[in-house]
């Protein structure tokens, strides 16, 4: 059975050493003491080790059940859903006029990479409720405020996001489910929805549903799509439950992983729905749900591989098998243990560098986050709007990766399902398909993000790196050697594949379109190797202060070193391929593939 321990030291490292959150300006960081933190994620790891993860292979066997067209979640959910709820999870960072503890959201990412790693399906739930929960808050009246978000917040009532219907998924202009107007202000919404995450399930009273539609005689296209809250359960004035709506389960999805999470076909006839935000803005508030829950995917893939990598280490530390080849470590048994070989080192390792790197890039893009909205703040909601793809597709990409290559480590234990490595596989696959796929991601990033606002948030970008090099440069030779030359060498590999692009792409889009993926890659182990230098400064000052843990901060600058050399040298490869422009893989005609 596989096994999870909560990283609440490194954790505490990333927030307080490298982000030095009780530091920042940002409304609310002054509660981000190193005790209310420690105190916070301590809590969270308990329950994430002792009650989410023992139910992680329970939810992958047993699946959800379609009864009646009542969704029965698998055994021990509901307990331990009730437990989140007692313990005010759900409503870590949400407002608390209306009964949320409004902490950062950096400190509810942390809490729910936790979360994700000892049961991605079942945080899923509270997941899509929180989504919901934000496009409510910013763009519903205050009469919706005051009647959904309460009960969201405490988790009596769960959420939805509707948004794929059987005909389409990117282009969703295409969608056809109706919103017909009512002389009461209410609309009719008759439709189907698919794939949707927690569309019916026993967990909570009421799921409260966003779903996209259009009303007949609106623009076409996505200008004429508009977003509405369709209860499960009508919700009297009194704020009791009245009666059920006309919105059904239709079926669930038989997938390939998250098998403790509903996956279901939705549908509408003549549900009674209320409008959110402006008639024909309904892009708009979507996307409210759309950017943070990209964000949080990203959080999933890198969360579903620190766990495969924790399994893979004991395993390693465990599994005896040949000899060293540089002498005999383990004399009184019959072989070594597999984590002396230098290739089961350096499949670690990429596990190790990419996860404690991608842990510090998500804390980072949430503290932007915190930034924009807690100091309104335009700079910080542009550079993290270009993060995002870099969040959602480089992390979830290299998060599957990172499962594999955990798996590999335990040879054929690791295709079986005891040791719990190939559901790790399977509920990771995922990440890189919803909330817009991976090749989306690398799209949106080059065709609208990188020239936003003149091409603004990457210069800064740019001289973010930039300024933090010439800061430490000189502090440390093996800082410059190990660390800032190699992260120069990537940055200027990116910035010369943003100019091929402006370059090329005005007269060839496909240019630009052939080499998204890989700038998208490209400008993740940027990042990444920001976050590593950032990191390797913070483990450095502490050596030299003298720290009682001095292993804990050695072991981060040999990993950091690791990533250095061995990952971050892949700029150079992607910044080739895009170089090599559209050519190589627009010249086959596709009636001859």
């Amino acid at each position: 059975m596989p096994i999870y321990t909560a990283p609440t030291k490194d954790m505490a490292f990333v927030l307080h050493e490298v982000l030095k959150v009780h530091e920042q300006d940002i409304p609310g960081y002054e509660d981000l003491d190193a005790d209310t933190t420690s105190a916070i994620l301590e809590e969270a790891g308990k329950l994430s080790e002792n009650v989410l993860a023992p139910l992680n292979p329970v939810g992958d066997r047993q699946g959800c059940t379609l009864e009646n067209g009542v969704v029965r979640t698998p055994e021990g959910f509901k307990d331990a859903y009730e437990q989140m709820r007692a313990g005010g999870w759900m409503g870590l960072d949400a407002d608390p006029e209306y009964g949320g503890q409004g902490m950062p959201y950096v400190l509810n990412c942390a809490v729910g990479e936790m979360f994700v790693s000892s049961n991605m399906a079942f945080n899923m739930y509270q997941g899509l409720t929180h989504g919901a929960y934000s496009a409510i808050h910013a763009h519903g009246t205050e009469a919706q405020k005051q009647t959904y978000l309460p009960n969201m917040i405490d988790g009596i009532w769960s959420g939805t996001m509707n948004l794929t219907e059987p005909h389409c998924g990117t282009d969703l202009g295409l969608i056809r489910t109706k919103a017909e107007p009512q002389d009461d202000g209410s609309y009719s919404i008759t439709g189907s929805k698919i794939w949707i995450s927690a569309g019916e399930h026993d967990l909570s009273e009421n799921i409260i549903h966003l779903v996209l539609a259009k009303v007949p005689g609106g623009p076409d296209g996505v200008k004429g799509i508009s977003l509405f809250i369709v209860p499960k359960f009508m919700v009297n004035e009194d704020g009791s439950l009245g009666e059920r709506n006309a919105v059904s389960c239709g079926g669930l999805e038989e997938k390939m992983g998250i098998h403790g999470n509903a996956t279901c076909v939705m549908n509408y006839d003549g549900a009674k729905g209320f409008l959110v935000g402006e008639l024909h803005k309904g892009m708009r508030a979507m996307f409210t749900m759309m950017n943070e829950a990209r964000l949080g995917v990203g959080l999933q893939g890198y969360a579903q591989g620190a766990v495969a990598y924790q399994n893979a280490l004991g395993f390693a530390r465990d599994r005896l098998q040949g000899r060293d080849v540089t002498g005999v470590k383990n004399p009184d048994g019959p072989a070594d243990p597999i984590i002396v070989h230098p290739d089961v080192r350096r499949n670690l390792l990429a596990q190790k560098s990419f996860v404690e790197g991608a842990r510090a890039f998500t804390f980072w893009g949430a503290q932007m986050i915190d930034r924009a909205h807690r100091n309104e703040d335009a700079d910080a909601e542009g550079m993290i709007s270009l993060l995002t793809p870099v969040i959602k597709g480089f992390l979830t990409d290299k998060g599957f990766e990172t499962t594999v290559l955990a798996q590999q480590t335990l040879g054929g234990s690791g295709f079986t399902r005891e040791w719990g490595l190939e559901q790790f596989v399977r509920d990771a696959r995922i990440t890189m398909i919803y909330e817009g796929t991976n090749g989306i991601q690398s799209l949106d990033l080059v065709g609208r993000k990188l020239g936003q606002s003149g091409g603004k948030h990457v210069m800064a970008f740019f001289e973010l790196v930039k300024s933090f090099a010439a800061e430490h440069k000189g502090q440390d030779e093996t800082l410059d050697r190990d660390f800032l030359d190699p992260l120069k060498s990537a940055s200027k590999d990116l910035q010369a594949a943003a100019m091929y692009f402006m370059q090329n792409g005005m007269k060839s889009p496909n240019n630009a379109l052939s080499g998204s993926y890989d700038f998208m890659h490209l400008f993740g182990h940027v990042c990444l190797g920001l976050m590593w230098s950032k990191m390797a400064v913070a483990a450095k000052a502490a050596l030299a202060a003298g720290t009682s843990d001095e292993a804990f901060y050695t072991s981060k600058l040999a990993t950091g070193r690791y990533y250095m050399a061995r990952e971050l040298t892949e700029t150079g490869t992607l910044l080739k391929r895009i170089e090599s422009g559209a050519e190589p893989v627009m010249e086959l005609d596709a009636a001859n593939f």
